[in-house]
């Protein structure tokens, strides 16, 4: 059993417990039961704004676990989240160019909240604490701790992709960046790609050098950077998909389907998730395979997602206005072809709805991991289980080997594979499913936080 305290960091906290925390998503879940199991922090923002910055951070405690909580002033919120994060590391870790905006102003806020959540956690912190950080938010915390003085063992989980090196260098301040992940013992990545992407940065840009075990040499630091995808609950996100209010859910949704085939799509409305191709898609499907009209419907699910950002309401005209679009072509009086929701549900819902859905459509353009994924997987009957069609740019293509893999830039492709899905045999789906089950159950979120926190443990301390 771990005796060694957790800290852990994030961006946004979620304190949950009872029945909030039973439908937690996959990294809560993870999160909340390795700060149970050896007692521990969890501290970040706390989603308010404040007029003047607070150095103390709110604390109360639920547990074994202890929240602190720091709030943003507006122009922090401004600089730090709303620009440096949303606007300038996003858009570049998932290879928009077009849309990355470098701001200096906002370089600066950036790192003037990480030196404040620093100083505000070094008080909390004792000898011999694990403290884990989470995301590209706080990629500048390990430096701010270490120049504190702070002993304790340092690790990082990076959420999203880490891109190319050819991608990152547009960055102006991509070396100090990655001299900030240096700080830390253990770096992990989601996939081999994005930890031999950082990787090959070291070595062309920094002149570090690197192995097969993951040690790091660099800069006169050693560190060890691992590929650990996180994961889900699969037999929690079962149970759910089976309970009442996932089959009443279901249920509504099958009363107006008359028999027809559902195709199902969830996601944030985010311009990483590759939903206007997928809409041009399925409208290939329909005009190239018309023998699906009136025999299938599609139901995009995008919840609103930073609705402020000006990148993120044009994404949502084109895709109200492409939405219209197709329903204007291919409805008839008695079928229309595609529903659009711009809001969300609940997780016992949605899992409602994956269960019900034969073709789970998930093609980001590019995606960490993508759980949404996993968690249509999990969801499904097994006696009956649909076709999960997925991006080949989603970090879980990578083992999912029995899903239907596209690339979400070719829309033909995507309609033909739609297609096959439809159309595949209840053997061939029973297979497919069994493959990606187990694999869903081999990566699940226990193994993630286990694996991480193990090799932190093993890292040698820097004092």
């Amino acid at each position: 059993m771990r005796l060694k305290r957790l800290v852990v960091v994030s961006n946004r906290v979620t304190p949950l417990s009872g029945r909030k925390a039973a439908s937690a998503g996959g990294l809560a879940v993870g999160l909340l039961s390795a700060l149970r199991e050896s007692g521990g922090i969890w501290f970040g923002w706390s989603g308010e704004l404040h007029r003047h910055a607070s150095h103390e951070p709110k604390l109360f405690r639920s547990g074994r676990i202890t929240y602190a909580l720091i709030d943003l002033t507006e122009e922090e919120f401004e600089g730090y989240y709303a620009g440096l994060a949303n606007r300038t590391l996003w858009p570049l870790f998932h290879y928009r160019l077009d849309l990355a905006v470098y701001d200096h102003e906002w370089y600066a806020v950036y790192r003037r909240v990480n030196q404040r959540f620093a100083e505000a956690l070094f008080p909390l912190l004792r000898e011999g604490d694990l403290v884990w950080v989470h995301d590209y938010h706080l990629i500048p915390i390990a430096s701010e701790l270490r120049r504190l003085g702070a002993k304790v063992r340092l690790g990082f989980f990076l959420h999203i992709p880490f891109p190319a090196p050819e991608v990152y260098l547009t960055l102006p301040w991509h070396r100090q960046l990655v001299v900030d992940l240096c700080a830390y013992d253990l770096v992990g990545f989601q996939t081999a790609t994005d930890l031999r992407q950082f990787r090959a940065y070291i070595e062309l840009e920094l002149g570090g050098r690197t192995d097969n075990k993951g040690r790091v040499r660099v800069l006169g630091r050693r560190l060890r950077a691992i590929a650990v995808p996180i994961g889900i609950e699969p037999e929690d996100v079962a149970q759910m998909a089976v309970s009442g209010d996932a089959r009443r859910q279901a249920q509504r949704v099958a009363a107006t389907l008359s028999g027809r085939h559902l195709v199902i799509g969830v996601d944030r409305l985010d311009y990483t998730k590759g939903i206007p191709e997928r809409l041009r898609a399925f409208e290939l499907l329909l005009r190239d395979y018309p023998a699906h009209r009136q025999r299938v419907t599609f139901m995009q699910i995008s919840a609103p997602s930073r609705e402020d950002v000006p990148e993120y309401m044009e994404l949502r005209q084109s895709v109200e206005l492409l939405s219209g679009h197709i329903n204007g072509v291919y409805s008839e009086a008695d079928w229309i072809p595609l529903r659009y929701i711009n809001r969300g549900f609940t997780r016992r819902a949605l899992t409602g709805f994956f269960r019900l859905g034969r073709i789970g459509l998930v093609t980001p353009l590019r995606d960490g991991m993508n759980l949404v994924a996993l968690e249509y997987v999990a969801a499904q009957d097994a006696e009956d289980p649909g076709v999960l069609l997925l991006s080949r740019f989603a970090g879980c293509a990578a083992y999912m080997d029995g899903a239907l893999i596209v690339n979400p830039y070719d829309i033909h492709q995507v309609a033909e594979t739609l297609h096959t899905g439809l159309t595949m045999s209840l053997e061939e789906r029973v297979e497919r499913w069994q493959r990606m089950m187990a694999a869903v159950r081999e990566h699940d979120v226990r193994r993630w936080k286990q694996s991480f926190l193990d090799c932190l443990e093993q890292a040698g301390s820097r004092g």
